[in-house]
């Protein structure tokens, strides 16, 4: 049976705008990447969806940007993205799409149909967390465009510009992309008490090993099981913006959900606090540490 077309058209005007923390005068060379705890839908956007919104927020990095208020509050650099990654993830190249999502795709045009893609959750995604089919039909490339140019370009934009002011006046800039992973991944690759915390560096080669070292220690010291690369060596934002022979340097951050969270709720638990606590703690630690001239070698 051929699926329906889908047309429509989204009122950018009326979406909430990219969120930016610190980024007139930088105090520490470290910039707050969080790019996937947008709770936004457009309604355009809803009326063509399979699913309910709970199922939509299940695949976002639930709560990331409050447990990292006190960090923020203490003068760190950071750019949220508000807008859910349902719409349209600014973690991904912006070429990963599936060109049979749409009804319309350029036969000409490039495609970068990487792991990402194959799965469905590629900067448009295809699916839900659920596996199921995110649309009612197929999709107008031309629609997809404007999402780019509107919403991700507007991100990565942005996020250049801070690490320019930042390599300006620090000479160096450590961006850390912070995320949540799914506790049942993460219980699934270490089944003996689970990940609380991955580190992503693509295997030591997008910052100088001391950075994420220290930051791991941080960790440990208040008993939380770190692992380095594993489930997650760095997605898009890690590998994009990596340039160590310029000094750009990069880290992801990943933040087991059951810590702090009910997932299936979407709701914070009782430890919510005293992990918040812990981890602007330790980035905090980190953006006062990575000031010593050592660092940024």
């Amino acid at each position: 049976m051929q699926e329906d077309k889908l047309n429509f058209s989204i009122d950018y005007s009326t979406m909430p705008k990219l969120e930016c923390f610190g980024s007139d005068k930088p105090e520490y060379p470290l910039i707050l990447s969080i790019p996937h705890s947008g709770e936004y839908f457009p309604p355009e956007l809803l009326k063509q969806i399979n699913c309910s919104k709970d199922i939509l927020r299940r695949n976002e990095d639930l709560l990331v940007d409050v447990l990292l208020k006190k960090a923020i509050a203490n003068g760190i650099t950071a750019i949220k993205m508000p807008i859910s990654r349902v719409f349209v993830d600014v973690n991904r190249d912006r070429l990963e799409m599936d060109p049979a999502m749409f009804y319309n795709y350029p036969a000409n045009q490039n495609v970068l149909y990487d792991k990402h893609c194959r799965v469905g959750f590629g900067v448009i995604h295809r699916i839900n967390y659920l596996r199921e089919p995110l649309y009612k039909g197929l999709l107008d490339y031309n629609e997809v465009l404007l999402r780019i140019k509107n919403v991700y370009d507007g991100y990565h934009k942005k996020l250049q510009q801070l690490i320019n002011k930042c390599l300006k006046k620090f000479g160096f800039c450590l961006v850390l992309d912070c995320h949540s992973m799914p506790s049942k991944i993460c219980s699934i690759i270490d089944d003996r008490s689970g990940i609380d915390i991955c580190l992503g560096n693509l295997f030591s080669q997008s910052c100088p090993q001391e950075m994420s070292d220290f930051l791991a220690r941080q960790f440990w010291d208040k008993n939380y099981n770190v692992e380095f690369n594993c489930p997650y060596s760095g997605a898009y934002i890690t590998f994009n913006y990596c340039q160590p022979r310029q000094k750009i340097y990069t880290l992801q951050l990943e933040i087991n959900r059951s810590l702090y969270s009910i997932e299936d709720k979407l709701k914070p638990n009782n430890q919510f606090n005293a992990v918040a606590e812990d981890i602007s703690d330790s980035i905090i630690s980190l953006a006062q540490n990575i000031r010593i001239p050592e660092f940024s070698l």
